[in-house]
């Protein structure tokens, strides 16, 4: 039987919670003609909208795509992949199951943020401009479509409130990452069928909770 994971990208594969922020300063410093840092961002900057942030800052305009990625670019080269990612994929393929990646970044962002050792591990990725965004189910269901494996066979690793609303929808098991940039509290309030408190054995946990237990036990 053919079994999935699919993970979510920032605060799930890639400590990225910093360079979220510095995006949003970055962008609000330029459009706003003033010097904005972290610290002037309002608090839970990065779990809403952008548009809300920037608004609350003084900015109401449209978002230039052109300004935004410069301030991505740049913040971003302070996000690496969490140290367990490399170990729990090689895990996971060995065990044959299937990996994709569901993220509302874009496909040029994606390459910022992981290198090409990690994207070899991952045999999927749905970004922003392939999929209606999460919380619609559609990214999920691209995913698993590419992988060949029916929704009930996968789990949706993901640390957003859209991340376990999309799983539910596409009926994939949500499960909450706890180390990423929501509260444990908030996802299991948004339906997360369990939440992660940590990374210790992640690939040992993800392997019982798609049934596929550890090769050779």
């Amino acid at each position: 039987m053919k079994r999935a994971v699919l993970f979510d990208l920032d605060g799930v594969l890639v400590d990225s919670h910093h360079a979220q922020l510095a995006t949003l300063a970055g962008f609000a410093t330029s459009a706003l003609g003033r010097r904005v840092t972290v610290a002037d961002l309002p608090t839970g900057a990065a779990t809403i909208p952008r548009e809300h942030v920037l608004a609350e800052l003084g900015y109401a305009g449209a978002i230039d795509q052109g300004g935004w990625d410069a301030a991505t670019a740049t913040a971003t080269l302070t996000a690496h992949p969490f140290p367990f990612v490399a170990d729990t994929l090689t895990a996971l393929r060995a065990a044959d199951v299937r990996t994709g990646i569901v993220t509302l970044r874009s496909r040029q962002r994606v390459d910022w943020l992981l290198p090409p050792g990690i994207l070899d591990l991952i045999g999927i990725v749905v970004c922003y401009e392939d999929a209606a965004p999460k919380p619609a189910p559609d990214g999920l269901l691209l995913a698993l479509d590419r992988l060949d494996v029916t929704p009930s066979n996968a789990v949706f690793v993901g640390d957003m409130e859209s991340d376990m609303h999309a799983a539910q929808a596409a009926g994939v098991t949500p499960i909450g990452s706890g180390w990423g940039f929501s509260d444990p509290a908030t996802l299991t309030r948004a339906g997360a069928a369990v939440v992660l408190p940590h990374t210790d054995d992640l690939a040992g946990t993800l392997l019982s909770l798609t049934g596929t237990g550890r090769r050779g036990t």
